[in-house]
Formats: C-alpha cells, sequence, structure tokens
C-alpha cells in the first residue's frame, strides 16, 4: 500500500500525518473494512484532493481526523498526527477544542448541514464563542465580516434570517464562513459543490481558492469531480476500496496517470479537446463487496489489464519521482520495487516457474 510520509510525528512543516489508518464498520452482517490502511501528508497552506467513487472510503477518513465517527464506526489501526500530536488519543474535551477551532469542516449537503431553527448568525456566533475568548458585539462584528469575505451580500440582514430564506449558494457561503471563522490551520470541505448547480459551483471554487490565499490554510478537498481537483488543488489522492492506489502531483496524475483505475477515472470524463462524437469509455464491472474484499488487488476485478498475480497480493508501492506513487504490479518499478516483495510474489506463482503459465506477472 502507498506510504507518503517522513518521520516519526511529522516534521518541519507538516501540519497533518496520517498513518496506516484503518477504519471498520461492525454490523450483524460482518466487518466492513472501510478504510484498509492508508497514509499521507499535508503540509500548512497545501491543498490536496481526496478523489475516487461513492464508498470509497473518502468521508469516512475525513471523519476519523474529525472524531466524528458514528456507532458501528471505529477506528482499528493506524494514528492521525496534528501538529505532532497522536489525535486519536485525545479526550471528549480535546476534541471539542479540535473541532471548529484547530480543524474545521464544510459537510456535503448545505440544505441539511444549518440547524432549520435558529438564524445564520446564530450560528456562525455560537462558533466563534466555543473556541475563543470574545464577547457578543465582537462575536457579531467577526460574523458579519466572515459573511462579507465568503461573498454573501448584505450580511447584517443575513445574520438575522433563517437557513430556509437563504438559496443553496448562500447556505454553502455561510457554511464556509462558519467553519473559517476561527481561522483553523486545516479545512475538510467534503464534496462542498455537490447540490450546486455549475455556475455556483465555480463561485464557490473561486471563493475556496481565494480565502485559502489569504489564509494559508491546509485543506482536503473530497470530491469525485476531477475537474474540481484540477481547478484547485496541488496535489491528489485516489482511493479506491478503502486504499489509496495513487498519489502525486496534480499534473503528475491528469497527464502521466499510472494506476489502472486512475486511468478509467480520466477516461470516463468528458473533454473539451476531444472529439464531437468521441464516445466516454466506462469503468465496467461494479464496486467491491467491503465485507468480503479480494486479498489481492481490490481493483483487480474490474481492470482490463488484470494478471493472475493482482488476484493473490495487494500490490507494493512504486516511486515515479516528485511523490508521484502507484500501487500496482503493471509498473515495471513496481515489480522491483523490493527485493521482498519479488521473492513474495515469486513464492505465489509456482506454476510460472515450472514454465506452465507464463511468468509470474501473467
Amino acid at each position: 500500500m502507498i506510504t507518503d510520509y517522513n518521520g516519526a510525528g511529522g516534521g518541519g512543516d507538516v501540519l497533518l500525518s496520517v498513518r496506516d489508518l484503518k477504519v471498520s464498520f461492525f454490523t450483524p452482517a460482518g466487518e466492513v473494512k472501510a478504510v484498509g490502511g492508508i497514509s499521507y501528508e499535508l503540509r500548512r497552506g497545501e491543498v490536496i484532493g481526496i478523489v475516487g467513487e461513492s464508498g470509497s472510503g473518502k468521508s469516512v477518513e475525513a471523519y476519523s481526523i474529525m472524531g466524528l465517527l458514528q456507532s458501528p464506526g471505529r477506528v482499528v489501526g493506524g494514528s492521525i498526527w496534528l501538529d505532532g500530536e497522536n489525535v486519536l488519543e485525545y479526550d471528549k474535551r480535546q476534541m471539542q477544542t479540535l473541532r471548529g477551532g484547530k480543524v474545521s469542516m464544510i459537510f456535503q449537503n448545505p440544505m441539511t448541514s444549518l440547524n432549520p431553527v435558529f438564524t445564520v448568525g446564530n450560528q456562525i456566533r455560537e462558533a466563534l464563542l466555543a473556541h475563543r475568548a470574545a464577547g457578543r458585539a465582537e462575536a457579531d462584528a467577526r460574523a458579519v465580516e466572515m459573511l462579507d469575505l465568503a461573498g454573501i451580500n448584505n450580511p447584517e440582514k443575513r445574520m438575522r434570517q433563517y437557513p430556509h430564506e437563504l438559496s443553496g449558494g448562500m447556505r454553502q457561503r455561510v457554511m464556509i464562513a462558519l467553519a473559517l471563522i476561527c481561522e483553523p490551520d486545516l479545512l475538510i470541505a467534503d464534496e462542498p459543490t455537490t447540490a450546486l448547480d455549475v455556475t455556483i459551483q465555480a463561485q464557490i471554487l473561486s471563493l475556496m481558492e481565494r480565502i485559502q490565499k489569504k489564509t494559508k490554510m491546509a485543506i482536503i478537498f473530497i470530491t469525485h469531480n476531477l475537474g474540481v481537483v484540477a481547478d484547485i488543488c496541488s496535489r491528489v489522492a485516489v482511493m479506491y476500496a478503502g486504499y489509496i492506489v495513487e498519489t502525486g502531483p496534480v499534473d503528475e496524475i491528469f497527464y502521466r496517470p499510472r494506476h489502472p483505475y486512475t486511468i478509467g477515472l480520466l477516461r470516463s470524463m468528458p473533454r473539451v479537446d476531444a472529439d464531437e462524437f468521441e464516445r466516454l469509455i466506462p469503468i465496467d464491472g461494479t464496486p467491491v463487496d467491503m465485507l468480503n474484499p479480494p486479498s489481492g488487488c481490490p481493483f483487480a476485478p474490474r481492470c482490463r489489464s488484470c494478471m493472475k498475480i493482482c488476484l493473490r497480493l495487494y500490490p507494493p508501492s512504486a516511486d515515479f519521482g516528485g511523490g508521484h506513487i502507484a500501487s500496482c504490479w503493471l509498473s515495471e518499478r513496481g515489480k522491483s520495487v523490493s527485493a521482498a516483495a519479488a521473492a513474495v510474489a515469486a513464492a505465489h506463482a509456482p506454476a510460472a516457474a515450472k514454465g506452465e503459465g507464463g511468468d509470474a506477472y501473467e
């Protein structure tokens, strides 16, 4: 699996370090391994996009950072380091201080994320008073300032309105103001533009990019829209079935993808430079049954280039330089990533060694 971090506890300008994180949901039908062991680092001021289809574990990973996993979900392994501290060891009081103070989150649906019985001003003010020593007048002034920064016209009037009086785009801007009022070090945006039309999406993305450059905060942008990633992120992590299968700079992922799943995602997107009648190429098959995940590469049952070894062993990580890492047996560099991996592969391919079925990677 991909490992993308350096040093214990992070160092230098590293803000967040996720290491071999494993999250499961324990249901009557069995254990659902939502996140199978992912690792990555996020530096201060960096914007990373986490992409993948529904059910790949993107949101579950984010909720683990915030300590918002609901029963029967549970972190069963790994660690999450923020500013050199493992947040999985925090008690309830420390987690309450973390949420909204150091780390904030914009949730998927702006239509249901705000409390319908409280005014917009009340909700934004409450977030500031919970984490900062401020009076009501100061909190109100700060809330008006954040609404104005979020691009909401006449913010003094909006402070007195209820969520149902605002459009979807304005509610999403309120959510952004709510998340940023305490000036967090890290913002987690969980598909913040999903329920909005294309014009409003563009406005929200432009707003987030402008605020990020002004505040220098780090952002984890969770989405299934690769176009959004290209617009706002500097680095991408591609998730499938609870694993990060490929990660790297945006240009590397878009122009030199190494994993078949990443290639499939890019092929299934419409292109502005494509021929008029060019067909999109879908990814065949269905997502993995997380109750009974395959023992090898989770994408193997849907991969057009699947080999025998893919069904038996999870591929090692291949480093293509510049932070571009992929886990796939197809890569020549992946085959020789370590002597240990090569030995294990040979041990699981006796037929190939006897000349009965091609080579070990057939």
